[in-house]
């Protein structure tokens, strides 16, 4: 049995010329990407060009921040104080719970949207490879945390200055504030990002990454309170090594001129310091680190 070939109407066979052209114009090339990505996840830091509900919570967690600074400023300036009732260090610290709220929230949304629906192979499609995939994630949320955090401290020194306290003071005092919440933003930053990388699925990331911040907080203040107790300081000096707000307040302590918020006030000595600044930048390094690791598999 043999098949004959169908025949075929030339006459309705055409041709159409649907406008494709090939591109002349510039091509930006990798940094290009890789800054409209910081720019983009920055912004979505804030809810920035999403929808009005995404605005609700990051707004509210930065107005939460400042107020306590605007009020410790009209407090000065009306009693004409001669100092400010919180150290420029000591704010981050005592403000904590919002800080680990903010990140809680917002890093999952930095990274486990674009796992979640499969959106991360696009960007690679693009001409940027994986590290500036991270290296632009892990910058955008390090300066939304920082934004978060040296805002109430810029609000503190101006009302400082308007408040008449001392010029070098206050600026000394501004300047150790800000190199501590830049430490601050780099450590929780990465934390908050590797953990929210293992899952795409965002809740998952937010109990996470809260558990991990306020439970390390709660326990080791705990302990740290019972070795105060038991009268063995040294104890809680290395005890702050295993959380990250005490190691940033190890830190600030030993190198910034800061009052240890530990109990009884046993802040880690210079050298003790060192050993807090090597953790801190160790653990900055390895959460950059898995980031790298994590995305080498993701899209493949």
């Amino acid at each position: 049995m043999t098949t004959e070939p169908m025949p075929t109407d030339r006459a309705s066979t055409q041709i159409h010329n649907i406008g494709y052209r090939h591109y002349d114009g510039p091509r930006l090339g990798r940094a290009y990407a890789r800054r409209s990505l910081f720019s983009q996840s920055l912004r979505g830091a804030y809810g920035l060009g999403r929808s009005a509900k995404s605005k609700v919570l990051p707004m509210l967690l930065f107005v939460v921040m400042c107020v306590p600074a605007l009020i410790m400023v009209a407090v000065a300036v009306t009693t004409k104080a001669k100092d400010l009732p919180l150290d420029y260090t000591r704010y981050a610290v005592v403000l904590q719970a919002v800080i680990a709220l903010y990140v809680a929230s917002q890093a999952p949304q930095a990274v486990s949207r674009d796992l979640r629906f499969k959106s991360v192979p696009l960007y690679f499609s693009r001409p940027i490879e994986r590290g500036d995939y991270v290296a632009a994630k892990f910058a955008a949320m390090t300066s939304a945390l920082f934004i978060l955090t040296a805002a109430p401290l810029v609000v503190l020194y101006v009302g400082a200055l308007l408040a008449k306290l001392d010029f070098a003071e206050q600026t000394e005092g501004f300047a150790q504030g800000l190199v501590s919440v830049a430490l601050l933003s780099l450590l929780l930053a990465g934390i908050g990002l590797v953990i929210s990388a293992v899952t795409p699925r965002r809740g998952f990331g937010i109990a996470a990454v809260i558990a991990v911040l306020t439970i390390s907080f709660g326990a080791v203040s705990t302990v740290q309170a019972i070795a105060d107790a038991q009268d063995n300081g040294g104890a809680v000096s290395w005890l702050g090594l295993f959380s990250p707000i005490t190691l940033i307040d190890g830190v600030q302590t030993a190198f910034l001129g800061a009052t240890s918020a530990f109990p009884g006030a046993h802040g880690p000595s210079s050298g003790q310091g060192v050993v807090y600044l090597l953790v801190v930048l160790g653990l900055i390094a390895g959460s950059y680190g898995l980031l790298m690791r994590r995305y080498r598999k993701v899209g493949l």
